[in-house]
């Protein structure tokens, strides 16, 4: 790695890549256990969030 002493990779990518592979498995179990409606409420509430987070962001 040529990395500056001091400086850390960017690992902004790889959240992202985990957050979406994280997001698929909860919304299978989801789906599995209590079916669509609960798998659509919990994708409401994270765009929620993420737009609540975004809106106090900018």
């Amino acid at each position: 790695m040529n990395n500056a002493r001091g400086s850390a990779p960017d690992f902004t990518k790889a959240c992202i890549v985990m957050f979406g592979v994280n997001i698929a498995w909860i919304f299978v179990v989801l789906w599995s256990l209590w079916g669509l409606i609960a798998v659509a409420a919990t994708g409401w509430c994270v765009n929620r969030a993420i737009s609540y987070v975004e809106a106090r962001r900018g």
